[in-house]
């Protein structure tokens, strides 16, 4: 495939996008370029993964061919340097697409390339992986489907308004697959819960107090008239008191998250489980 330019019906040219990595960039590029010549006829000659001295002097010889247009993102310091002297060589016009850039980054930061060929696409699998964490925190947040306990990195239990929701979903920005089960005098543990090792779990409590003001405001948002039976302090105390007995028997950690914002819960969260990562537990 080629990117073809034409001039009053004639072709002037073709662009080879050379790459060490799939090359999706530097076609992107190359398309946002030929796309501001009117009536230009669009077509990508796409090399990817060209890794070596060799390859990169086939594809060379072929462009001298065409006699077309290089553009390139390779970091490889001495494929790159190859390519010019083979680009100049032949008299071909060749661009660097990431060079000039990385170059200035490199100026205004004091930093260093890594020189890896790919890196784009391997943040594009972690962006993946925390889009699949983000779905996982939504399907299975507040017990809609237990099944679902078995295969989450961590499981976070706890009375109502302990914030386990939104501790889920950032811990889903960091690619943890996370659920989370509200825990109700009324409501038996089920199973899968029972079964879980108590370092896949984590307990979240509050201080009474505030979980009355907070499930206070909750009702009022609501618009519900009165006082209501999950509101009330006696309530709320019956709830904690059972919540603390569960957690006792799991052995699982516990965390308070009486006026902790939701990140330091979930900062405090990471702590543990990375902790046990490093530890094999």
């Amino acid at each position: 495939m080629y990117i073809i330019f034409w001039r009053e019906g004639l072709p002037i040219g073709v662009i080879y996008v050379i790459s060490d990595s799939l090359g999706e960039t530097a076609e992107y590029v190359a398309r946002a370029a030929a796309s501001q010549f009117d009536g230009g006829g669009l077509d990508i000659r796409r090399v990817p993964y060209v890794t070596d001295p060799d390859h990169l002097e086939e594809v060379i010889n072929e462009v001298a061919q065409e006699k077309g247009i290089i553009a390139f993102t390779l970091v490889l310091p001495d494929l790159k340097e190859k390519l010019l002297e083979l680009a100049a060589a032949r008299g071909l016009a060749a661009v660097d697409l990431l060079g000039p850039l990385m170059d200035a980054i490199a100026r205004a930061t004091g930093g260093k390339p890594r020189l890896e060929p790919g890196l784009i696409r391997r943040t594009d699998e972690d962006y993946f992986h925390k889009m699949e964490a983000i779905d996982f925190a939504v399907k299975y947040d507040n017990g809609k489907d237990i099944r679902g306990l078995h295969h989450a990195d961590l499981v976070l239990i706890g009375v109502s308004r302990t914030s386990k929701t939104p501790v889920c979903m950032y811990l889903a920005h960091k690619r943890l697959r996370a659920a989370n089960l509200a825990l109700v005098p009324e409501v038996p543990l089920p199973g899968e819960l029972l079964d879980l090792p108590p370092e896949k779990i984590i307990g979240l409590t509050i201080d009474a107090g505030q979980l009355y003001q907070i499930r206070q405001e909750r009702l009022r948002t609501l618009g519900l008239p009165g006082p209501a039976g999950y509101a009330t302090r006696e309530r709320i105390e019956e709830e904690l008191a059972y919540a603390r007995a569960v957690m006792d028997r799991l052995g699982c950690p516990v965390i308070d998250v009486t006026n902790k914002a939701v990140e330091e819960t979930a900062g405090k969260i990471l702590q543990i489980y990375y902790r046990r990562e490093r530890h094999g537990k």
